[in-house]
């Protein structure tokens, strides 16, 4: 039985709805994570979500700010929401799948951008963002004790082949090896599965974000991988694939993160 599990960086559920339902309508995942969401918890349109049928729905939202979101056709034995850096901000989810096979726990992120500037001395927004990592390292870099996707707006492209230019970016928030080398570190400790680069693997370039400042970003494609897949090693050989939505950058008002769609045999 295939389960598929979709993430995306909305930029504002409220605003994209619109965009939402067509992904719903058009793919049908059996569950949905989305990030930054900008709302708090009473403002969600949970409504909408239970008319088109994804009719379970878990929120950490923030005004204004940050937010994650899991909508899904499959009922929830269990919600959490983890802080991180003691700031309150609304950057994880997690709920576990009441599902045939046994249960999944699904997490999703949304881990800082760290703003402009790759110095912690001087950019209190990178200092947070390599302290958020920090503890990111020291929960998922042990591995999971059960059966775990990780999925979300990580704000970190990796490899090399994750950018459009390596050697332009290396000093440019994102890429920088501060932050590549501490991501690797993290999924291997935990013997993470990169499910998207299992079913498309390097050289061949991956991007999920392309920046709002470029005039025409299809043509200009100077895309980045910021959005990750992750699956515990005992989903391994119950992976399917994964489509990464391109086309939604091109649709009227988007985002800049486009949806991912990975597909377990569960």
């Amino acid at each position: 039985m295939a389960l598929s599990i979709a993430t995306w960086n909305i930029n504002s559920v409220r605003l994209r709805l619109p965009l939402v339902e067509r992904l719903l309508e058009e793919k049908a995942p059996d569950v949905l994570c989305l990030q930054e969401t900008k709302c708090p918890d009473g403002s969600f349109p949970t409504a909408a979500f239970r008319r088109l049928g994804w009719e379970h729905v878990a929120i950490n939202g923030q005004k204004g700010y940050h937010g994650v979101a899991i909508v899904s056709k499959i009922p929830f034995s269990a919600i959490d929401r983890r802080e991180f850096c003691e700031k309150g901000d609304a950057r994880h989810l997690a709920v576990t799948l009441d599902h045939a096979s046994g249960p999944l726990t699904v997490h999703d992120f949304y881990v800082p951008a760290g703003g402009d500037e790759p110095d912690a001395a001087i950019n209190d927004k990178f200092a947070h963002k390599l302290a958020f990592l920090a503890e990111l390292k020291d929960w998922l870099g042990t591995g999971p004790a059960t059966a775990s996707v990780v999925v979300g707006d990580l704000n970190i492209a990796p490899l090399v082949d994750d950018v459009w230019s390596h050697k332009a970016l290396l000093k440019v928030v994102s890429h920088t090896p501060i932050e590549t080398e501490t991501f690797e570190i993290i999924r291997q400790g935990g013997a993470w599965i990169d499910v998207m680069r299992r079913f498309v693997p390097v050289p061949e370039k991956l991007y999920t974000w392309w920046s709002y400042r470029a005039a025409d970003w299809a043509k200009a494609d100077k895309g980045r991988r910021l959005d990750h897949v992750w699956a515990s090693p005992d989903l391994d050989g119950r992976l399917l694939g994964v489509e990464v939505l391109r086309e939604a950058r091109g649709w009227e008002r988007p985002s800049d993160h486009v949806p991912v769609i990975a597909t377990f045999d569960l």
